[in-house]
């Protein structure tokens, strides 16, 4: 299962634990008991554990993905990792996360946006609509990564190090992760960036991902989705 994201970035599911009923199971072994078929009894109990936060039984579910995306989506991503404590309800819980290295590779993929966003107005940290003009926007992208890109390869020519000759390179390079993480921490990452005051960019990983998570754990994300929209509101 792979969805393509922005102009050269993508989401792959490479592997998963788990299934619908899992999340029952985790908490019906409380009692001693275990199901094999997931049913109208299980739909109530998952709603149970979700609207009451017993979040434990969701971490049993367990999924890993490849992803590749621009660094400024990847240090936003990042956010979710740091800072990972043990309590049992805390949301960053449960994460892994390798990425490619510049040392080791050189850079070669970098995003060119589709279009130019203004600043908002009443948000500062937020986009609102598109500048008026583009076309100077685009001569003033593609002459800095021209010049940057140049820079960057007569560097390793010389026989710098990669490690050092990347220091210059911009946000908009592109790097590769394996992240795995738990169902409840994916769906943390959705709920915060699967927002409208979450930067373009990260929302569309952020969608992509629910998607597969859809198709992953239908039952159990859709109850999800549903108790944490109404607790939203």
């Amino acid at each position: 299962m792979r969805k393509e994201v922005l102009d050269k970035g993508f989401i792959e599911l490479i592997d998963h634990l788990g299934n619908d009923l899992t999340v029952a199971n985790s908490a019906r072994v409380s009692f001693g008991k275990r199901k094999t078929v997931y049913d109208e009894k299980d739909r109530i109990l998952v709603k149970y554990l979700a609207e009451n936060k017993h979040y434990s039984p969701f971490r049993h579910l367990i999924v890993q993905f490849h992803i590749k995306a621009p660094e400024f989506v990847m240090r936003q991503w990042y956010k979710h990792v740091v800072g990972i404590e043990t309590t049992s309800s805390y949301p960053t819980k449960d994460h892994a996360w390798n990425e490619v290295s510049g040392r080791y590779v050189p850079v070669n993929d970098f995003y060119i946006p589709a279009n130019w966003r203004k600043q908002s107005e009443d948000n500062k940290q937020a986009s609102e609509g598109l500048i008026e003009n583009q076309n100077e926007a685009n001569e003033i992208f593609n002459e800095t990564m021209s010049s940057l890109l140049d820079s960057y390869k007569k560097l390793l020519d010389l026989g710098i190090a990669k490690e050092q000759a990347r220091i210059f390179l911009p946000l908009n390079q592109y790097s590769e992760i394996y992240w795995t993480a738990s169902f409840q921490a994916i769906m943390n990452f959705i709920s915060l960036r699967d927002d409208v005051h979450a930067q373009w960019e990260i929302r569309e990983y952020s969608l992509a991902i629910k998607d597969i998570m859809m198709e992953l754990y239908p039952e159990t994300s859709k109850i999800w989705f549903d108790v944490t929209s109404h607790l939203k509101q």
